[in-house]
This record gives C-alpha cells, structure tokens and sequence, in this order.
C-alpha cells in the first residue's frame, strides 16, 4: 500500500479527489491535509466583498470527499516538511510519512514575511490570503462600515488588489479606497490594453492610486517608503502569494521567489517523490497535467512532460457588474465579460459541490 499525502485543498487536489469514485487509485492510500472545511474560491472572492455573491455561493464543501475510505483527511496545519525523511508534520505535533507528496495548497501569504517587510502588518492589517480567514472577517469590516464611512487602503496592485480596491469601492461608496501598488504600475504583468482598462476602472470608482512600496503598518495610518504617512482604517495586504515558511527548512530545492523548483513533469528538482500543482493554482493545463502525472507515479508508470498553454484566458472583476478579459494580446471589457466569467465561476463550484 502507497502512501500519498496531498498538502492543501487546491484546485488540482479538489479535482483528484472528485475523479477517486469513478477512478480509484488501486493500492494507495490517502492522507489529505486542510485545514478549512469549506475553501472558498478565489474566482469568486471578489464577487463576495462586492456584494454579488454570498460566502456559500463561493465555497466547495470538502467534506463530501471525506467519505471515500480511501482518504483520511486531517484539519491541520502543515508547519514543518522533511523531504529526506519523506514526513510532514502538522499543526498538532503528528508526524506524517509519505512515498509520494503533492502540495497545492491554494494562494496564500506568509505573515511573518510580510511582517518582516510591514512591520505591523499581523496586528493591524487584513490578510486577503488565505481566502478563508479573509471570508470569515469581511463581515465585521462591513459592521464597522455602517457605523461610519471607513478609509481602506489595499497594498498590491496586482489582480488580487486591483478586483478587490474595485470590490470595496463598490460595496461601500461612502467610504475611501486607495490602492498602493508598490514599486510597479498597476497591473504590471498583463498587456499596456489591460493595464489602461485597469486604470481607467479605478478612475471611475474614484479610486486613488500611489505607485509606492508601505513599509510600516500601524492603528489608523500606513508608513511609505517615502516617508510619508496615509490615514488608514483598513489596510488590506493583496500582494502576490508567497511560498510557505515551512519550505524554507524542507530540503527541496527552491527557486528564487522561495517556491519549490520543479522539472517538466511538475516534480521537485531535488525530490522527484514530491509534486507540486502548477502557477497560481487556477492553470487548468497545468493542474491536469499534476493529476496525470501523480497517477502514473502511482500506478509505477513514467509521468509525462507537461507542456503549458501558450495563452490563458483571464478575468478581472471591476466591482459594478463589469468585467475585463484577456487572452494573450487581446482583451475585451464589459458586462458580457462578467457573465462569462459568472458562468465559469459557478459551473466551478458546481463540479465540485455535487455530492
């Protein structure tokens, strides 16, 4: 009997675990650890803070996969990783060994790095990663709103920043929103069309942008770089997601950023035994490719190398019922865009719902 344990309930695990039923995995055996019983969906987390959805809209209930005898799944925190040892140990003590590790976690941001960047920022400011601690206190920010207009200051002017600086506006249009991008433009990573769409979304929601790092995060204002001070009630930290702490002492061969380097099969450089799901967690090519490739390792047969899309299909929620999407070097903007990307985000949730 093999052993996988799978670390986290990302997308590419979620559809493993859909498949097991009509696809077992003969002779193995599962460890599935996550720590939240319904993990919300990034898709939809910008719908949420808008108001266009509720959290039950957006969430997947993990535990109809619990049922299956083939996995054991463990509501826990990884905090440590041996990959010479092959164990994981989580939250509550337990060591756990494997013969072959998948980690998809889903986009999260480590907090002591951050803080190590912003100090302050664990004490006052709201984490948007990971999903699920965000879901659960956007409620009490909205309390807070109804007593008297808040001034928000969202830090990232990537997707997640910039979808949820429009979500914000949008929800509460008696209060602030300022979007504090760092060293970049908004919205760097996409082409100069979306970039201007992204802007001009933000001009139209009477959104304030400064392209400046924040380097201090305290009660009621925002330090940046440059010294200067911004009144803030609500510092939202929306940054890229960064790679785990419990990496840096695994013994896996990292990359720059901090992530585990893999090869063209998706397996660690170092560790061919671990896998790790593909760029930013919503890559339907590469999430596949993962659970190909972890059955034939499995079954004893070799994986086959993963060849990437060229171009991916993405979608930025600007708040009011409007949308922006883009493929390669083109992109499109309205309200046809935001049903496109309601139906995709609903007929999501609804694969992975049924029971």
């Amino acid at each position: 009997m093999k052993h996988l344990v799978m670390l986290g309930a990302g997308h590419a695990h979620l559809h493993l675990l859909s498949t097991l039923a009509a696809q077992p995995l003969a002779g193995v055996q599962i460890t599935l650890v996550a720590p939240y019983q319904q993990p919300l969906y990034v898709g939809m987390l910008p719908g949420f803070v808008a108001g266009h959805h509720t959290v039950q809209d957006c969430v997947i209930p993990l535990e109809r996969f619990a049922n299956n005898p083939a996995v054991t799944w463990l509501q826990r925190h990884a905090v440590n990783l041996d990959a010479v040892a092959r164990t994981v140990t989580l939250d509550d003590g337990s060591t756990h060994t494997f013969d072959v590790l998948s980690i998809n976690p889903g986009p999260m941001l480590d907090k002591q790095k951050t803080e190590q960047m912003m100090p302050g920022a664990r004490e006052h400011a709201l984490f948007a990663l990971p999903l699920e601690p965000f879901g659960a206190l956007w409620p009490k920010v909205l309390e807070l709103a109804r007593q008297k207009p808040l001034r928000f200051a969202v830090i990232g002017g990537g997707a997640t920043g910039f979808e949820l600086a429009c979500a914000v506006a949008h929800r509460l249009p008696a209060s602030s929103v300022t979007l504090l991008s760092g060293d970049a433009a908004v919205g760097t990573n996409y082409p100069a069309a979306v970039q201007s769409m992204m802007l001009q979304a933000l001009k139209a929601r009477a959104i304030t942008v400064i392209q400046e790092r924040v380097v201090g995060i305290g009660a009621g204002e925002v330090t940046l770089a440059s010294g200067a001070r911004l009144a803030s009630d609500v510092p939202i930290i929306a940054t890229g997601a960064q790679a785990p702490e419990w990496l840096g002492n695994s013994g896996l061969a990292l990359d720059t950023q901090g992530f585990v380097a893999v090869d063209v099969y998706q397996r660690s450089v170092s560790h061919p035994q671990v896998f790790v799901a593909g760029d930013g967690d919503t890559r339907v090519d590469l999430n596949l490719s993962l659970i190909k490739n972890l059955r034939a390792v499995l079954a004893g047969i070799e994986p086959s190398p993963c060849a990437p899309q060229a171009k991916t299909l993405n979608f930025l929620a600007c708040g009011n019922q409007r949308a922006i999407a883009s493929w390669g070097n083109w992109s499109a903007q309205g309200r046809w865009v935001v049903w496109l990307k309601d139906w995709s985000d609903r007929r999501f949730i609804k694969a992975y719902s049924r029971g």
